[in-house]
């Protein structure tokens, strides 16, 4: 057979657009076609690969297609090697790492370093030097994860205190002990700034033009977000306030959530509360005691507050879903109360859609317990010997 210009062109084309075992037949069909010294001719003027044609004759000899098996080719990502690699990272990397402090990144910036996550790797999951990556993989797999690592200004704590090492320490431990133990569960409670309801300009961009105020806020209504986040679970209660969020409020919504779960989690015997010392839940504000020891003894249960440090709040996992809130909403006129609420149920986070509340009962600030009816709420709690303000724990069966 003699190959023409035309026939070339045609081979050629139609070989471009067959794929796998049917391209390569078609070449063997062709090679077959053009008889003795084909493979060459096929090979010096339609430019196609002699290993192809023969792998091609096989599949016509045999009447069967051979597999292509591209998978088992070059070389193996890490995950396939080491299958619990990049949890093991997370649960490393997570307690030491915090949201945005201005919200406008989901990002989460780490306090550790590359080099410093692989040593752990060895010093506490038991991994050997020479099967784990370099440090440049492990610092791409952290990016991938979602960790920035990047020492930028606004992740810096204003300041620290002399126990802030210590604190963080215990924190981490009584975490991991939560998370290990079945019977226990840990949550994370916090507030976010109140939101302006109206056509007011917050910043941010959306895809629709919107026209907004950037003045005259004196007449409008506020509504303060306050999240319930179960870290294990990846699930999400915010609690829209039209009051001040008091010492009552807040142990109220940490009742009310309870009361919607209680018949989940009716195995569970103790919770762990993370959050940080703000002034209506902090540990010495005597109604917050007096009310979280009323809800330890209601519902039988152990209740163990886990502080953070103070100007280290954005380590409080409750503060990622706030991140995500407000990349969210971003740039959107919350002009009502309904548009808020719509807003906050769709948000995802976590692969979930959060469960949003409206909170319209009026609580009053400064209400405060007597010196004497303190002194019995103390002989009630345990507090840490060397931490006291940071870490208290309330025995149901105590007293």
């Amino acid at each position: 057979m003699q190959l023409t210009d035309s026939l070339k062109s045609l081979y050629i084309n139609t070989s471009k657009k067959l794929k796998g075992s049917d391209r390569r037949q078609f070449m063997a069909e062709v090679v077959k076609g053009l008889g003795r010294g084909g493979q060459i001719i096929a090979e010096r003027e339609l430019g196609w690969n002699r290993r192809t044609i023969r792998k091609g004759m096989q599949e016509l000899e045999h009447g069967m297609s051979i597999a292509d098996s591209f998978r088992l080719r070059g070389r193996k990502r890490i995950e396939e090697k080491l299958p619990t690699l990049l949890s093991d990272i997370v649960s490393i990397v997570d307690p030491q790492s915090q949201t945005d402090p201005t919200f406008n990144s989901i990002k989460l910036y780490t306090r550790l370093s590359a080099a410093e996550v692989r040593h752990q790797l060895i010093e506490l999951k038991g991994y050997q030097d020479e099967e784990l990556p370099s440090i440049e993989v492990i610092r791409q797999r952290l990016n991938q994860l979602g960790y920035g690592l990047k020492r930028v200004t606004k992740t810096k704590p204003i300041k620290e205190i002399p126990e802030t090492g210590a604190i963080f320490k215990e924190v981490n431990r009584i975490n991991k002990e939560a998370d290990d133990d079945p019977t226990t569960l840990r949550i994370s409670i916090d507030a976010k700034v109140g939101i302006k309801v109206g056509e007011f300009d917050r910043g941010g961009k959306t895809r629709v033009t919107t026209v907004a105020l950037d003045h005259d806020f004196s007449d409008c209504s506020t509504l303060t977000p306050y999240g319930i986040f179960l870290p294990q679970e990846g699930e999400l209660f915010l609690f829209f306030v039209q009051s001040k969020v008091t010492a009552d409020c807040i142990v109220d919504l940490i009742e009310n959530w309870w009361l919607a779960v209680t018949e989940r989690f009716s195995h569970i015997h103790k919770i762990v509360i993370n959050q940080d010392n703000g002034p209506e839940n902090s540990s010495r504000r005597t109604q917050f005691m007096f009310r979280i020891l009323e809800f330890a003894y209601k519902f039988q249960l152990t209740i163990q507050l886990a502080y953070y440090p103070p100007y280290h709040s954005k380590y409080n996992p409750i503060e990622r879903a706030f991140g995500w809130l407000e990349q969210h909403w971003s740039g959107s006129l919350l002009e009502s109360v309904d548009t808020v609420l719509k807003f906050a149920s769709t948000l995802t986070f976590k692969g979930k859609n959060p469960t949003v509340t409206l909170i319209d009962r009026v609580y009053h600030t400064g209400v405060k317990l007597t010196e004497e009816a303190m002194a019995e709420v103390e002989k009630k709690i345990q507090r840490l010997p060397n931490l006291k303000k940071w870490f208290v724990e309330i025995f149901c069966n105590s007293g």
